[in-house]
């Protein structure tokens, strides 16, 4: 079960959900060092932004809104206590203009990489599916940020000039 499916049982009263120990794997995905032809700057935790604007699901959407605004950002994460990513509220959510818990407006469960997935292959993911960010957590569901579609490219380009 993942961290967030485990952390989302907890929030409905279920007082025992099972989450995996980690293994060697969770190296990388912890954004840990990684050394050899496709090191850690070839990989998305090199290039995400941590400034990207979170709130808790009980915080209401007139604040949270305002916030997020003057971060100047379109988009926002809904953790938990611990930082796990719960859900995420985009622009058609910020831009409605009701007084609505964040709990009520949010999208459950999105999709999100780890900060040892590659570059390239996100990159490829984001045009794929026409996207101006991925959302990047640990594998313990942490948010560590966003990686945008421009830093990626850049990056990228930058690397190979």
């Amino acid at each position: 079960m993942s961290p967030r499916a485990a952390w989302r049982l907890e929030s409905l009263g279920f007082t025992r959900p099972y989450d995996y120990a980690a293994g060697k794997a969770d190296w990388g995905s912890f954004g840990l060092p990684i050394e050899g032809q496709r090191h850690s700057g070839t990989r998305v935790g090199a290039h995400v932004r941590t400034d990207v604007p979170s709130c808790r699901p009980e915080d209401r959407m007139p604040d949270v809104r305002a916030r997020v605004a003057a971060a100047g950002w379109d988009t926002c994460f809904v953790i938990n206590e611990q930082g796990v990513v719960l859900g995420r509220l985009g622009r058609a959510a910020l831009g409605r203009d009701d007084d609505v818990s964040i709990e009520e407006a949010m999208t459950l469960g999105p999709s999100t990489v780890r900060p040892s997935y590659e570059l390239d292959a996100a990159i490829e993911r984001i045009h794929k599916q026409d996207l101006t960010g991925l959302p990047v957590t640990r594998s313990d569901g942490v948010l560590v940020g966003v990686l945008r579609r421009d830093d990626a490219e850049r990056a990228v380009h930058t690397s190979s000039a």
